[in-house]
């Protein structure tokens, strides 16, 4: 098995949150929502543990100081695509990298091992944690061909009515390979409707060089759920009750 790493995104303010609080020290049952991603991780085989740490990251250090992580610095938020950029350092240039997000308490370590499973089968360069839902507004969409093949991820704000139409949302989580992954991060532009460095950029220029790229669709979205407000901090600690 290839060395794997995961570069967990954890450096936004959550405005939404109503708190001074960085979002991912928020809890659950007395732990951070992000030593959950922390612990889905380790169960997924990861190595190494980078967070990129920006709004108060301090506090955040401090919170997670005990949990054999490194931490980078994202100064100014500048899109996913900026944040993995910003663990440059960390990725080294062999093995695989998981991309996660902080606020995502529900991940777990199976769905990532399946995700890890899926990508190494099917000889993929990068692949996408996506899942079908009833109402993707807001989500970026993963199209797809006619014969069920991967074509893009396209944000909302850049999305035409017809890829609107997909119910398939990119989770914003991957599997990728590193090399593949630090040569593409090299080439994406801020070229979109928020002026920002866009991580789904990166699969487009992978397959532009005739490499894999694949979506690995869950059919439950439950695990992919973030917490962007009080109102979905309470609804995933009642899951997260609920599985324990």
């Amino acid at each position: 098995m290839s060395k794997r790493k995961a570069v967990i995104l954890a450096a936004g303010k959550g405005t939404r949150m109503k708190s001074d609080l960085p979002k991912v020290v928020h809890r659950i049952e007395g732990k951070c929502l992000v030593d959950y991603v922390i612990e889905a991780a380790r169960g997924a085989d990861v190595s190494e543990i980078c967070l990129v740490v920006g709004y108060k990251h301090e506090i955040v250090e401090r919170e997670i100081a005990s949990r054999d992580v490194v931490f980078t610095l994202q100064p100014e938020q500048l899109g996913t695509g900026h944040a993995v950029k910003c663990a440059r350092e960390f990725l080294g240039d062999e093995g695989q990298t998981l991309i996660l997000f902080g606020d995502t308490p529900l991940i777990t370590a199976q769905t990532l091992r399946r995700l890890s499973e899926y990508h190494e089968a099917h000889g993929n360069t990068v692949t996408v944690l996506s899942a079908k839902v009833d109402d993707p507004t807001g989500y970026g969409r993963i199209i797809r061909d006619g014969q069920g093949c991967f074509v893009k991820s396209v944000e909302h704000k850049d999305a035409n009515e017809e890829e609107l139409a997909s119910h398939e949302i990119n989770s914003g989580m991957y599997i990728f390979d590193t090399a593949e992954l630090k040569a593409a991060l090299d080439l994406i532009r801020p070229n979109n409707a928020q002026g920002e460095y866009y991580l789904p950029d990166t699969l487009t220029i992978i397959k532009e060089k005739g490499l894999k790229v694949d979506a690995y669709a869950l059919e439950d979205a439950t695990d992919i759920t973030g917490v962007n407000d009080q109102i979905q901090l309470a609804e995933a600690a009642k899951i997260i009750r609920e599985r324990s």
